[in-house]
């Protein structure tokens, strides 16, 4: 492949560790209406879509009004740190200094809101250190390419010359479907042999290990 210009990141369980966050947040929400909680692992598994479809995939057979209360009642709970605050992956910040440094362009790819989002970029301070980001509200939820392709066109990059790096398959079929190169990250919510399925370039298991790889390239 071509050196790369443009590494594309996803952010909850890429960059920020937010797992527990989500997970505890997305049954408590079940619990305030009254329905069936989800398992740990029923939550873990849709981490990385859009809140309407992870919403919809767990809680298939309720109509759109009790759809939208549980996506309302998880976002309070969010909002309110009641799962406990996130904090970023360790290494994050410096594999982040270093490829800005070296001046690679960065984005951001997530399922989260643009409300969402810019509240936790603010939160760790790095609002402005992204060249663009695409949130789910805006545009399709992953697995489709349209996200990634957004970016692309707005950083005036093509596939061949960027990276999408995410710890979930949703991150690495996105990426299969823009025709873009992927790395798949261990630390996070999806098991390896699931993202090895849609062939990235490899698979490591954390940020420190990511920024060794990146230097290779």
């Amino acid at each position: 492949m071509p050196k790369p210009r443009l590494f594309v990141f996803d952010w909850d369980g890429t960059l920020m560790d937010s797992e527990r966050q989500i997970v505890q947040c997305m049954q408590m929400a079940a619990h305030d209406l009254g329905l069936v909680v989800p398992s740990s692992s029923e939550v873990r598994v849709i981490i990385g879509l859009g809140l309407p479809e992870a919403i919809l995939k767990l809680f298939p057979l309720h109509d759109r009004e009790t759809r939208d209360r549980i996506r309302q009642a998880y976002a309070r709970h969010f909002v309110a740190e009641a799962g406990g605050r996130s904090e970023l992956f360790p290494g994050a910040m410096d594999l982040l200094q270093d490829l800005r440094a070296r001046g690679y362009l960065l984005a951001i790819a997530t399922g989260k809101s643009r409300l969402g989002l810019d509240r936790v970029l603010n939160q760790v301070g790095l609002i402005d250190f992204f060249d663009t980001t695409r949130c789910a509200d805006e545009t399709a939820s992953k697995p489709d390419p349209r996200m990634l392709n957004e970016i692309l066109v707005s950083l005036s990059a093509f596939p061949a010359e960027s990276v999408m790096i995410g710890d979930t398959s949703f991150d690495l079929e996105m990426a299969a479907r823009a025709s873009m190169p992927s790395i798949g990250i261990a630390h996070g919510v999806h098991d390896t042999t699931v993202l090895l399925r849609h062939k990235p370039l490899t698979i490591v298991p954390d940020l420190p290990g990511l920024a060794q790889y990146l230097a290779s390239l």
